[in-house]
């Protein structure tokens, strides 16, 4: 997979991709990512990529010549591929782990990191562009959001992750939370680990991470069982924990 960043702080992500798995799967070949700065297609001797708002108001708008530049250029240099471009936008569609799932299917994606009150509106109609957002709150730019996004896209490449289970077993892969996970030591200051999980009885061990990880949506993120297909097996685990917590101590 390629990823293209266009931004006007490319040294942002000079340093934040040099990390862990991120850093080896760059070495490996399984990622290249390169922050493009969107200034170097400005035409003007300040390299100027925002102005004022049309109507006036506060703040700045990105400029539509220069992005527009950009993703000809980026276009051209990959041609044939096809890309997937996106622009972090907080009014873009909510980001989760299926989108990420489907855009690790992308050969050349193109992250566009908005910044100011926003881009030039124009700039959807010269391209197929996708507008995502992280969340229903507002940062000063997009940057972190495309190293978030991309991040989520990258570690479910084949190789990222020596075991390509532990992406499986990830919070949301099932359509709901992620299981209470332990480790060493068994017994800290009289907190111990599940005895189920120490008991080498596979099923039991699914059954209970399952149970569990619908007991923590249902208490913390209640709508997402909304959206989850709940097999016969879940509805008597809801069950047998509605039960639980029913009867009391």
């Amino acid at each position: 997979m390629i990823i293209e960043i266009l931004t006007i702080f490319p040294e942002i992500f000079d340093s934040s991709i040099k990390f862990g798995l991120l850093e080896k799967a760059l070495a490996a070949g399984i990622v290249q990512i390169h922050a493009t700065d969107i200034r170097d297609f400005a035409t003007d001797q300040h390299r100027t990529v925002d102005d004022t708002p049309f109507g006036g108001g506060a703040g700045m708008v990105m400029k539509v010549e220069p992005l527009d530049r950009a993703l000809k250029h980026l276009k051209k240099k990959y041609a044939p591929l096809n890309p997937k471009i996106i622009l972090t936008s907080a009014s873009g569609i909510k980001f989760d782990q299926k989108k990420a799932e489907h855009l690790s299917r992308e050969e050349l994606l193109i992250i566009i990191c908005g910044r100011y009150k926003g881009i030039d509106e124009r700039i959807l109609s010269l391209h197929a562009i996708e507008e995502i957002s992280l969340g229903d709150f507002v940062l000063s730019g997009g940057e972190y959001a495309a190293l978030a996004i991309g991040e989520a896209v990258v570690r479910l490449l084949p190789g990222y992750m020596g075991k390509q289970s532990a992406a499986v077993d990830d919070s949301f892969t099932w359509g709901i939370l992620g299981f209470p996970v332990y480790t060493q030591p068994q017994d800290y200051h009289g907190l111990k680990v599940p005895e189920v999980l120490v008991s080498g009885h596979h099923e039991r061990i699914r059954i209970f991470r399952r149970s569990m990880a619908l007991k923590k949506t249902l208490k913390v993120r209640p709508e997402l069982m909304r959206h989850e297909n709940l097999t016969d097996e879940d509805k008597k685990l809801l069950s047998d924990l509605e039960q639980s917590e029913g009867s009391g101590p």
